[in-house]
């Protein structure tokens, strides 16, 4: 969707190579990754990419390439700097409003949706002038309803954050007091509260746990890195 409309976009398989962990004290893509990519339009010698921290912090206007703190949501106007969300199973959503020239990434996980981190690179999106309404979302790979099953805390959690009432439509009883937990509609519905056309968000609804041979999952004992990447033109 979004590299169709001009946006230089990817999210990897575990097959693609030379990605490493974005905590490594090294840089977090090789020589190989950086040829791969740099033929879709992201220049890796530019990327900019945090240690991410399961938050709602924002790393706002990024104008240049590297560390960018502990964040999960990076924000740019600047052309051809890559911004690089890395999952395993958590969602990284994409904001993109072209005619403000205005780029969003967030790191979502279940403390990151109960935090406001999808809310969070909304209004970091804002700040640089894209207008909500105008916004184009895409939700990466990530871990589906049919595997997410949840117990404490993140039923507490999601309850102070949400109310019984609002979050449970999100969920589907499982056993033992547990819950599936539905990632991808909670930030949808998020997205859509803070002003995103819900018809403008695009999720392929691709479980990273029920695809182990294609992606990534920290649930099925791969500890690899999915990355999410996107760079304004």
């Amino acid at each position: 969707m979004l590299a169709a409309a001009g946006l230089p976009h990817a999210s990897t398989t575990r097959h693609f190579p030379g990605v490493t962990s974005p905590a490594e004290p090294t840089a977090p893509f090789t020589a190989e990754a950086r040829e791969s990519l740099g033929a879709v339009g992201l220049d890796l010698s530019r990327v900019a990419y945090a240690r991410q921290m399961h938050g709602a912090d924002v790393a706002h206007a990024i104008t240049r390439g590297g560390a960018a703190g502990e964040v999960d949501v990076l924000s740019t106007r600047a052309s051809g700097v890559p911004l690089a969300i890395f999952t395993a199973d958590c969602l990284a959503i994409t904001l993109w409003d072209a005619e403000a020239g205005a780029l969003a990434l967030a790191h979502v996980g279940w403390r990151g949706t109960a935090k406001g981190a999808a809310q969070a690179a909304v209004g970091a999106a804002t700040a640089l002038g894209a207008r909500p309404a105008r916004l184009r979302a895409v939700i990466a790979p990530s871990i589906g309803p049919c595997c997410y099953e949840v117990g404490e805390p993140v039923i507490g959690e999601f309850t102070r954050a949400f109310g019984h009432a609002r979050w449970e439509r999100w969920t589907r009883p499982s056993s033992n007091g547990r819950v599936m937990l539905d990632l991808w509609r909670a930030n949808e519905d998020l997205l859509a509260e803070a002003g995103v056309d819900p018809q403008a968000i695009e999720n392929p609804r691709l479980c990273t746990a029920c695809h182990p041979e294609l992606l990534y999952s920290y649930r099925k004992g791969n500890r690899g890195r999915l990355v999410t990447l996107a760079a304004l033109p």
